[in-house]
């Protein structure tokens, strides 16, 4: 599972990103110095070459939503791929008397579909609709982090198979805090949400399939309690990550029936998912400031890194484009 925990910035030097297009300016400043040493290293997996730490306080909270969409969309892609007989063996609700605390709070938000709605477009609406301080949506990542290593830590002596500790870390980035600056009331969000039933229901889309076997070697019944973020239930984390971080970071914040509606979910459904969120980061919400400044620095990290594939891989089309044509 895709995760960038454990690689801090440590450089005193840093910068003040202003939005989108600053990220884009360096990152293509870097691909041009790659390009003139002849240099192809992958940031990936290692301190960025950029050595810096960067100050996202400024950048719109449009653009942070974006890039916490872009890292949510990623993970979640990924970990559809690796994780796809997880999905086929999450028991009914029904089977779920005799599971512990933990395990009911990880399927509480597994869905039985996974929804139409793109992350970037659910985040977006969660903003229009209840504006907030931008480090509520990045503190999602440290707190979808924290839930991973809390839960897959203590589920992990269940199953032999110890490669699933890395598989299973948590995925994330990073964040800080400032006020969206919006001087007059949010709008009103429309009556049908992303969760409810209608005619192009933005949440109906691809259902989970009973078809396929899990590997031999593993328990896939107790797989399916180890908290992976995946399109069954990125929706329903954000909704009620959004729900409780709000009530924490900012001085205002909105009803839980308003939240409910605007993401979509009935309101009991909200308030179970707002109790198990809580239960599942120990009812431990506060993020040190150190904390939120690395999450920040690595979530623009990330996104230099994708604005450099799509460069070298625009190059790569055109070298094969320019390629002479074979007699």
């Amino acid at each position: 599972m895709l995760s960038f925990s454990g690689s801090g910035a440590t450089s005193p030097a840093r910068i003040k990103v202003r939005d989108l297009n600053h990220i884009q300016s360096f990152a293509s400043e870097e691909v041009l110095t790659r390009s003139r040493h002849g240099s192809s290293t992958s940031l990936k997996g290692k301190r960025s070459s950029f050595g810096q730490q960067y100050e996202i306080s400024a950048m719109p909270v449009t653009d942070i939503i974006e890039m916490v969409a872009g890292l949510l969309t990623k993970i979640t892609t990924t970990n559809d791929h690796q994780h796809d007989h997880i999905h086929r063996h999450i028991p009914p609700p029904e089977g779920t008397a005799g599971l512990d605390q933990q395990a009911t709070s990880v399927l509480a938000f597994h869905g039985k579909n996974a929804p139409s709605i793109t992350i970037l477009s659910y985040l977006s609406r969660i903003h229009k609709y209840c504006p907030t301080t931008y480090e509520v949506f990045l503190s999602l990542l440290v707190y979808f982090d924290r839930m991973a290593e809390i839960v897959n830590r203590a589920s992990l002596p269940i199953t032999s198979d110890n490669r699933l500790r890395q598989e299973n870390r948590g995925s994330n980035s990073k964040n800080f805090g400032e006020s969206t600056g919006t001087a007059r009331g949010p709008a009103t969000p429309p009556s049908s949400g992303p969760f409810g039933p209608q005619q192009g229901n933005p949440m109906s889309g691809h259902t989970r399939h009973a078809s396929g076997e899990a590997d031999a070697d593993v328990d896939a019944y107790n797989l399916s309690h180890f908290f992976v973020v995946d399109s069954f239930n990125i929706h329903r984390l954000v909704i009620a990550g959004v729900t409780c971080a709000s009530k924490f970071f900012s001085d205002v914040f909105y009803t839980n029936s308003r939240y409910a509606k605007v993401g979509g979910l009935p309101l009991v459904e909200l308030n179970h998912l707002e109790l198990q969120f809580l239960l599942l980061n120990d009812f431990r919400l506060s993020v040190p400031v150190e904390e939120l400044e690395a999450y920040g620095t690595m979530l623009v990290e990330f996104y230099a890194r994708e604005v450099m594939t799509q460069h070298q891989s625009s190059q790569m089309e055109g070298l094969y484009m320019q390629a002479p044509t074979p007699p």
